[in-house]
């Protein structure tokens, strides 16, 4: 039995439908490694030759429940691309400024420049997921922003910038599995806080906030992709290739050089 990775626009998404342990095509944890390290490559010069081109953007999108993988995601599929062509962006809870603005002022200043691909660390998708599941702001607010969202990300879109958005779909056990392990590592428990056990115990609130903005703004500019994260290693191959899809479709081309330069000799 296959599983999609995506689902058409205006279709009810039921997270419990997607196994987070879905392996495609027979890959194991020695043959992903194998092929992450040339898909990263190819994605390394696609970027390269997009930073030359400076005309468009990619911006990639990580969501997920806490432990899903964003930090490792990004660690191995940006292996090797050039820092300068490269944005990250983690969004915490609002400063007093930002606060002082509409939600979307600062996921906008975060957007990647032309020539450069973005990453959201969690990204504008957490304010209709905290914000909901903890009733920061009424529910008559938050129910606005979904529409507020698609119409941002169209504006993202005819500016020139391919939208990749990622739910790093983990399960209730293995998020369990992987707090515990930061507990009992020493040089992970940094990692922890008491805060997450409150929030594990929000997981059901969490996963319908989940399910209504992954059908919600699940659009044909920007659909969303349900990546299996339960097995970190095929979580970090479905996601390079989706990057290097992308990035090969956009065939990024170097720009004209100025006329005139065969045969100058630089002494």
């Amino acid at each position: 039995m296959t599983q999609s990775l995506t689902v058409p626009p205006n279709t009810k998404i039921e997270l419990a439908n997607f196994d987070p342990r879905y392996i495609a095509n027979d890959w194991t944890k020695k043959s992903s490694a194998k092929e992450i390290a040339k898909l990263t490559a190819t994605s390394r010069e696609l970027a390269y030759r997009l930073y030359a081109e400076n005309r468009r953007a990619v911006l990639l999108v990580l969501q997920g429940m806490d432990t899903a993988g964003k930090d490792g995601t990004i660690r191995t599929v940006m292996t090797g691309i050039n820092p300068q062509s490269c944005q990250i962006a983690s969004f915490k809870q609002p400063s007093h400024e930002e606060l002082d603005h509409d939600f979307l002022w600062r996921i906008h200043n975060a957007v990647p420049r032309r020539g450069n691909i973005g990453i959201f660390n969690r990204s504008h998708y957490e304010d209709v997921l905290v914000v909901r599941v903890h009733n920061i702001v009424p529910k008559t607010e938050w129910e606005t922003r979904y529409e507020r969202i698609n119409e941002f990300e169209q504006l993202l879109v005819d500016g020139g910038v391919t939208i990749v958005k990622c739910f790093l779909h983990v399960s209730y056990e293995e998020q369990r599995e992987r707090l515990q392990a930061r507990l009992d590592n020493p040089n992970k428990r940094w990692k922890f806080s008491k805060g997450d056990l409150s929030e594990r115990k929000r997981w059901d609130d969490y996963q319908r906030a989940y399910e209504a903005a992954l059908t919600r703004c699940n659009t044909e500019h920007a659909p969303w992709h349900i990546i299996p994260s339960d097995r970190k290693w095929n979580r970090n191959l479905t996601v390079s290739q989706i990057l290097h899809e992308t990035l090969t479709k956009l065939d990024p081309q170097f720009p004209a050089c100025e006329e005139g330069l065969d045969g100058i000799v630089v002494e």
